[in-house]
């Protein structure tokens, strides 16, 4: 049985702001931001369509800000030159041009009953994290770890004072950290390991590279700690040296190896 199709919604870009040397922000509006309505997950995400000669290449985003009422939204672009699609799109994208977007989807916001909150992950997860310390109580406690590579990458981030909110450099990757099976460095998986553990329940929101979230911090988190599956959303939304096409078919790869 085939999936419902996801509403389409055409997005019209009205501004672009810089944020940091990778990532820029684009703001669009839409006359009819309904798909939107029923929404209520931090990480909410959608896909978007870029046309290519082949057919639309589709790449999914965190969308921010959505305002219904007003028929806007915000999408921020992790941009590293001319790699990828959506980065170039993103850096010469000007008011006016259309994307089509399909969602949204999500499934995680923060649970204000918990005792306290990890939320971590690299630039890729930078705007779902954003979303999700905004949508915290204003007494929650805990700690946001952001992976980046440079100390101008960092940004404004509205959060509780209770959420210890540490940007960890590590571009030059010159201090200790662990490392996957391919020999490259994990230091978020370090930095998260060396915590203090606070008591009581956590819900826990990692996501950013699939190696260090899925090989790293999950074991630790199931295992070591004994954080049950419902109260943590952990996934990879990229996956070293590799497409959007070919990371989803490793984690299709990883889900059937694990339920086997």
């Amino acid at each position: 049985m085939s999936r419902p199709a996801k509403p389409e919604t055409t997005l019209v870009v009205t501004a672009t702001e810089r944020l940091s040397p990778t990532m820029i922000r684009v703001s669009f509006r839409s006359e009819d931001l309904s798909a939107f309505s029923a929404s209520v997950f931090t990480d909410r995400y959608v896909k978007l369509a870029f046309d290519e000669a082949d057919g639309p290449v589709l790449r999914t985003y965190t969308a921010l800000n959505p305002s219904v009422e007003d028929g806007t939204v915000d999408i921020d672009f992790v941009v590293h030159g001319t790699e990828g699609y959506a980065g170039p799109w993103a850096a010469a994208a000007k008011p006016g041009d259309t994307l089509t977007a399909r969602g949204p989807g999500g499934a995680y916001s923060p649970d204000p009953a918990a005792d306290w909150h990890l939320i971590a992950g690299d630039e890729t997860a930078l705007p779902a994290i954003r979303a999700a310390l905004a949508g915290l109580p204003p007494t929650a406690c805990g700690y946001a770890v952001i992976d980046i590579p440079a100390p101008d990458h960092e940004q404004p981030l509205e959060h509780p004072e209770g959420i210890e909110v540490t940007w960890l450099v590590t571009g030059d990757h010159t201090h200790h950290a662990a490392e996957d099976a391919e020999g490259h460095e994990q230091p978020l998986v370090t930095a998260i390991r060396g915590l203090k553990w606070l008591d009581g329940r956590v819900h826990a929101f990692v996501h950013g590279e699939a190696a260090v979230t899925m090989h790293g911090i999950r074991p630790y988190l199931l295992k070591e700690r004994g954080v049950p599956k419902a109260d943590l959303s952990i996934s990879g939304y990229w996956r070293r040296g590799r497409t959007e096409e070919t990371f989803r078919e490793w984690k299709r790869d990883l889900a059937e190896a694990e339920s086997a």
